[in-house]
């Protein structure tokens, strides 16, 4: 069983940055696909920003050029800086994990990010 815990997320204005963290622990992160999602009020899920087990990002077009995603496996933790903030970028955001050789994924809590001024 892998465990995520979300953290870094709060209020803050159109234009600023925010750091997301996701800790995991029961795995080794190395081995797992790691990524973001984000649910807006009203909305479904969706992904935003993903990396692989060896380190490859990919983003969707609505946080392309503004956000990032990294991994640190030595903390067993992935993260997500978000630049540039909008307020269609208020959500809840969700860490989630793929572990490749059974194909289970699992989810965090969720975090809330509000951009308003």
């Amino acid at each position: 069983q892998v465990q995520l815990v979300e953290s870094g997320g709060g209020l803050v204005q159109p234009g600023g940055s925010l750091r997301l963290s996701c800790a995991a622990s029961g795995s080794l992160l190395s081995i797992l696909h790691m990524g973001w999602y984000r649910q807006a009020p009203g909305k479904q899920r969706e992904s935003i920003a993903a990396i692989t087990s060896g380190g490859s990002p990919n983003y969707t077009d609505p946080v392309k050029g503004r956000f990032t995603i990294s991994r640190d496996n030595a903390k067993n933790t992935v993260y997500l800086q978000m630049n540039s903030l909008k307020p269609e970028d208020t959500a809840v955001y969700y860490c989630h994990a793929l572990r490749p050789y059974d194909l289970r994924q699992f989810w965090g809590q969720g975090t809330q990010v509000t951009v308003s001024s």
